[in-house]
């Protein structure tokens, strides 16, 4: 629930960025996106921001973009998707996974519009969603955290438990037990995209219980990444480079560019050929990649995380590739047996090395 000033400033925020439209861009298509934190120089908003920027670098003046910041779910979503639909937008990007029903709902109301959204599950005609192959990514991250620690024990500040998390969370822990088996992994869930004290005293009580390696699972500031460097703690982080919040302690940096999907959507949109389909980007189209690697990661780690990239990237290896246990001992994946896409969307389970269970 948010405070009543930061409800008051949303709606102020709202009116002034989507009813503030020329009268002259009428004949632009007009693009709103909602984002579900404020837009920084880093995180998973400032993501799908550059995605923003670079529609409007190709298309130029054939597009209009606006904007909303720090939109949580619910039904101050709701009001902002159906404020941009009423004030001309014909493309809606919707930047977060409890957008989805409300975003169904619009699409379903508005078959003239095209809709993306992130994370979800749902299909229309002319809504589509986008999933990142990110637990690629966090499978070699895991790796690189199972050669660094010593206390062999790993700790992950982790927003919500929706599918796409639940994925990262098993390819990171697959590629930690790949390097050291006995490594424990710990988790602590935020239920929150957005609360910095939160992931900080979160992120601590990890340190409190060992964990020499923290991964900062889709928080979208560098909060956890800046006290794991204020306490000399190894932390790997998603959704941009966060180097300069932990020039010495920071392990790896994954992250993730919308850029081709969303300039394609916009054009299938122009040209009036959207479909509402499922995209999966991951190393393979570079819509994932890791950056900034450690330098303290040992040779023989980095060599076998190199390898584990090319394998990725030509298609020749998955990261939840059985056999694979869940935490229950029951077989999920049997030898050799390769995850489905559909199975990684509605993904409920965790593998057997992870402590913490999932919330019901």
């Amino acid at each position: 629930m948010l405070p009543k000033s930061l409800k008051t400033t949303l709606t102020a925020v709202a009116a002034v960025t989507v009813l503030a439209v020329p009268a002259t861009a009428q004949d632009k298509l007009k693009i709103g996106f909602l984002f579900p934190s404020p837009i920084a120089d880093v995180g998973w908003s400032a993501e799908l921001n550059h995605g923003r920027q670079a529609i409007e670098e190709h298309f130029g003046d054939q597009v209009e973009t606006i904007f909303v910041e720090n939109v949580p779910e619910g039904p101050d979503a709701a009001r902002i998707m159906n404020q941009m639909a009423a004030q001309g937008a014909g493309m809606i990007m919707l930047g977060s996974f409890g957008y989805m029903n409300d975003g169904l709902k619009l699409a379903q109301q508005r078959p003239d519009m095209t809709f993306i959204h992130a994370s979800g599950y749902k299909l229309a005609p002319n809504l589509g969603n986008f999933q990142s192959r990110n637990y690629e990514s966090s499978y070699l991250v895991g790796m690189a955290a199972a050669d660094v620690t010593e206390t062999d024990t790993v700790g992950i500040v982790a927003a919500y438990a929706i599918p796409e998390v639940v994925g990262m969370i098993n390819g990171f822990a697959l590629g930690v037990q790949e390097v050291n088996p006995d490594v424990t992994i710990k988790v602590v869930w935020l239920n929150s995209w957005f609360d910095p004290p939160k992931a900080q005293e979160s992120a601590r009580a990890l340190m409190a219980q060992q964990a020499d390696v923290i991964y900062s699972l889709y928080q979208d500031t560098p909060s956890v990444v800046s006290v794991a460097e204020e306490e000399g703690v190894w932390v790997i982080n998603t959704s941009s480079d966060m180097k300069d919040y932990a020039p010495n302690w920071l392990l790896a940096s994954q992250i993730a560019d919308w850029s081709t999907y969303f300039i394609e959507s916009t054009q299938a949109t122009i040209d009036g050929t959207f479909e509402g389909t499922a995209f999966w980007g991951g190393m393979a189209d570079d819509t994932v990649d890791v950056k900034s690697w450690s330098s303290s990661i040992s040779a023989e780690t980095m060599a076998k995380i190199e390898a584990a990239a090319a394998a990725i990237r030509a298609g020749e290896f998955h990261p939840l590739t059985g056999p694979i246990l869940d935490q229950e001992g029951t077989e999920r994946l049997a030898d050799g047996e390769v995850i489905e896409d559909g199975a990684m969307a509605s993904i409920d389970w965790l593998v057997s090395g992870v402590e913490t269970r999932i919330p019901q």
